[in-house]
């Protein structure tokens, strides 16, 4: 998937987002959603690489438990046909729950 395309798909999930952060002062209220691509797992052999997967994580921040936020993350997800694992935080700091979607496309 290209940035663009993954940029459609966050579209597509109806809440704001960004790529990594916003800036500085221009944090939307939650819930909101940031995706970032942390590397990519590569398979390769006599030296030529065959395949490259882009790491994705997409991370949805809650000010609350937020089951319907999920859903809709998830539905877009199912509808892209994407494998994801999923986790969740609380970051005291910023008295905001994360849940981290980690997949590759």
């Amino acid at each position: 998937m290209t940035y663009e395309e993954i940029s459609e798909m966050m579209q597509e999930i109806g809440l704001p987002f960004a790529y990594h952060h916003f800036a500085e002062g221009e944090s939307p209220d939650p819930p909101f959603t940031l995706f970032l691509s942390p590397g990519e797992n590569t398979f390769s052999a006599d030296n030529l690489m065959y395949v490259s997967f882009k790491r994705l994580h997409i991370e949805l921040y809650t000010d609350e438990k937020s089951p319907d936020a999920e859903e809709r993350v998830e539905e877009v997800l199912h509808q892209h046909n994407i494998y994801y694992t999923k986790s969740e935080t609380w970051i005291e700091s910023e008295r905001l729950y994360e849940v981290l979607y980690t997949l590759e496309v």
